[in-house]
């Protein structure tokens, strides 16, 4: 499982652990401890998502080092005000039982606050708080913006991304910024596990559909964050680099394409 370099020096763990409506909190920290045992060193939080304790305690009772460990978290919408993106960022820290996070990203280009939201994360970054910042469902538009601007450039752009949504102009303009795309939504929440395309590249290689979405988004160069609350998904989402897809196999995942967004659709934000 090699990992991804980030511009600020430091890797990102090539897959990791979504937490996105994983909100029970002896289901999440059950979860997680079968996704650290599964061998998840990974793991995706967010404000919005109300598990940052869930996963805090769950992570500092598995004793693994924090040095082996990648956390990132996400500013909400209504944090992203001046006065409230670092109080709200120290109180996540509390959560998450740290003292600094692996990524730290905006969670949406809120037109009126996104400009000066990264300012503040800029210093985060600088006092060592955050060891890489970044944003989510940024399209080129914003990107370019923020990049036109900052002072220290995003080193992770978290977007939803599919086979289903494949976003190839977002991915390749990420790429030559050095800007590390993460796929959230990998598995399109299970639309299309059933599609016959992906059942007979799965019947190939002897994997499930599920494995071959991941599988894709690791040869197109992305950090997939599947989510589970099942210990046999969770470990057989992880069983994806014993096998490669074929230019045959990705020309027929090319072909799923459908624009199919099953979360926020950010395209239309000034």
């Amino acid at each position: 499982m090699n990992p991804l370099k980030l511009s600020s020096g430091t890797t990102i763990p090539a897959i990791g652990f979504g937490l996105w409506l994983n909100k029970d909190r002896e289901t999440c920290i059950a979860s997680v401890d079968a996704a650290l045992k599964a061998g998840y060193r990974h793991f995706d939080t967010a404000q919005y998502y109300k598990n940052e304790a869930f996963l805090g305690w769950a992570l500092a009772s598995s004793n693994i080092p924090r040095e082996e460990l990648f956390i990132t978290t996400k500013i909400s919408n209504e944090n992203q005000h001046w006065t409230d993106l670092t109080p709200s960022f120290e109180e996540s820290l509390k959560h998450l039982q740290t003292d600094y996070v692996d990524l730290l990203l905006l969670h949406f280009p809120v037109t009126e606050l996104r400009r000066p939201a990264w300012r503040k994360m800029e210093e985060i970054y600088e006092a060592g708080h955050a060891k890489a910042i970044g944003v989510s469902n940024y399209t080129i538009t914003h990107l370019t913006e923020l990049l036109a601007e900052c002072t220290v450039p995003p080193a992770v752009n978290q977007v939803e991304l599919h086979v289903f949504l494949q976003q190839p102009e977002l991915v390749k303009y990420c790429q030559d910024h050095n800007i590390v795309v993460e796929a959230y939504s990998p598995l399109a929440h299970g639309e299309g596990l059933d599609n016959p395309v992906l059942a007979e590249i799965a019947k190939k290689h002897t994997k499930t559909p599920a494995q071959i979405m991941i599988r894709w988004c690791l040869q197109i160069g992305t950090v997939p964050l599947p989510k589970s609350e099942t210990p046999e998904r969770i470990r057989q989402n992880l069983e994806v680099f014993d096998f490669e897809l074929d230019t045959d196999d990705l020309a027929k995942i090319k072909t799923l394409e459908s624009n199919l967004r099953t979360a926020w659709d950010p395209t239309h934000v000034a």
